[in-house]
């Protein structure tokens, strides 16, 4: 953030990220041997393909429906609208309508959504991330009915009144005071899309800030549900247990009915441009118990048929204990307690960011020359075929674990058809990431790394306020006036 969230028990998650995906591997045990030896590479996985389904409603509504044997369903409705879309001196508006859609409708009561999911021994979260507003629910399938009803209710008649802008609006606020406040690297990493954009809305950050959150009033907030809460600015997945021509007759008639507005849906068409030079910042704030480090360059968008090998590449430097970053900064040097990489695709542009925090007496600046040479060194000095093979088969295996679930399923498939534009792409994207070659792995990083301009963010902890002097004494030090 930032692979899409792995999704917790608690209704709300804000998402910080970008795309992950998941190859077999060519290590095998040789009997009667003490240790692992390499056997030939083993030829691609042949994979199914993800049985779908798809057609648009009249009134702009995208359905897919995704058949899988079992005994639950998942409900998924997934908004064009995310942070990108906050207005200007309102960001934050995606963030605020993730929580207020779980408010009261017209026909619904205050959490009523909760009850119809978590009293069946269902589930029901949410996220917003800078491309998407997404929600999601797991019921057993004879509930199937029922949570389409809902869906249909909070997109058509959701009550967007003050009460409920009030009290959501708090909610938010306090969000924020404990990830970005209370953590104590958390305005570090809320700040990455900040100095990784130049001119793109990507730069404001998803969660939002206090003075724009308290300037908003209740007609901001109704413009901005009327202009992307609607049907043809979302997209319908039903993954699961389900008979499908029976929900073609549900969703026509839950979803058919509500109106298309008449103005189009507002969209960003800024494009980001190429950063011309390094940069360096410097951040500071109270309470931070060792000094950490961002580098930060630019990426293509999620849609790129460079993504996979950018996936690889971020396996490389940061995925297991064994991965480069961590066998170099936390094992060996040991300068840092910790290191990853993140891959942030977005829709329109992307991120890549390193980063590291100290260990022992190491300052940030200790910290940005041995993070950058270990990204160098993956682009530049040979790569292990065993290495590769590793990374790839532990991509591949938690892309199919994911797979397994409705819920996973879902995911995959919301990611393909809102941020590459293509929902069918899920059935390639396995494919492609078995076929990444050192190659391809380095062409990328050479690209966007070594010939990238980078950002460099130093974070460490605000000096403390000097102490003041007490009337009846004189300070320890002092000088004379001019």
């Amino acid at each position: 953030m930032s692979t899409m969230p792995s999704f917790s028990p608690r209704r709300r998650r804000l998402l910080q990220g970008g795309l992950t995906l998941g190859l077999s591997g060519s290590l095998a045990w040789a009997p009667g041997a003490e240790s692992w030896a390499a056997a030939p590479p083993a030829p691609p996985l042949s994979i199914a393909p993800i049985a779908m389904s798809r057609r648009v409603l009249p009134n702009g509504l995208e359905l897919i429906a995704l058949p899988q044997a079992g005994f639950s369903v998942s409900v998924q409705v997934w908004y064009r609208v995310g942070g990108k879309d906050d207005p200007a001196g309102r960001s934050g508006f995606a963030h605020l309508f993730e929580h207020m859609m779980f408010k009261r409708t017209r026909y619904m009561a205050d959490e009523q959504f909760d009850r119809m999911t978590e009293d069946i021994g269902g589930s029901n979260n949410a996220f917003t991330a800078d491309d998407v507003t997404a929600f999601h629910s797991v019921v057993p399938a004879n509930h199937l009915e029922p949570l389409l009803w809902a869906e249909a209710e909070r997109m058509s008649n959701l009550s967007v009144d003050q009460a409920n802008f009030d009290s959501e609006r708090e909610v938010v606020k306090e969000e924020y005071r404990q990830r970005v406040l209370a953590e104590p690297y958390g305005q570090l990493f809320n700040a990455i899309s900040s100095y990784g954009y130049q001119r793109h809305p990507y730069r404001r950050p998803v969660i939002g800030n206090m003075a724009d959150l308290d300037a908003a009033t209740l007609q901001d907030v109704r413009d901005f549900h009327s202009n992307y809460y609607r049907p043809d600015n979302a997209v319908l997945i039903v993954a699961g247990a389900f008979d499908p021509a029976q929900l073609d007759r549900w969703v026509d008639y839950y979803f058919g009915s509500i109106r298309r507005p008449r103005d189009p849906v507002p969209r960003v068409d800024i494009v980001e441009p190429r950063r011309a030079s390094d940069a360096l910042f410097k951040l500071t704030a109270p309470n931070v118990p060792l000094p950490a480090v961002l580098l930060i360059w630019q990426a293509p968008r999620a849609g790129s048929p460079d993504a996979p090998a950018l996936q690889v590449a971020q396996g490389l430097l940061a995925m297991g204990d064994s991965s480069r970053l961590n066998e170099s900064l936390v094992y060996r040097t040991q300068i840092a307690q910790s290191a990853g990489f993140d891959l942030l695709l977005n829709a329109d542009a992307g991120l890549l960011v390193a980063n590291a925090i100290a260990a022992g007496s190491q300052t940030a600046q200790d910290l940005v020359d041995p993070l950058a040479h270990e990204v160098q060194r993956l682009a530049e000095e040979p790569i292990a075929p065993e290495e590769l093979d590793k990374v790839k088969a532990q991509l591949l295996t938690a892309a199919l674990v994911k797979r397994q679930t409705p819920l996973g399923l879902g995911e995959v498939v919301g990611q393909a058809a809102l941020l590459r534009g293509d929902a069918a792409s899920a059935n390639r994207e396995l494919a492609a990431l078995q076929a990444v070659t050192v190659a391809d792995v380095q062409r990328v990083l050479r690209r966007d790394v070594l010939k990238g301009s980078r950002v460099t963010v130093l974070y460490e902890s605000a000096a403390p306020p000097a102490p003041t002097a007490s009337k009846d004494k004189q300070p320890a030090t002092g000088g004379s006036k001019p």
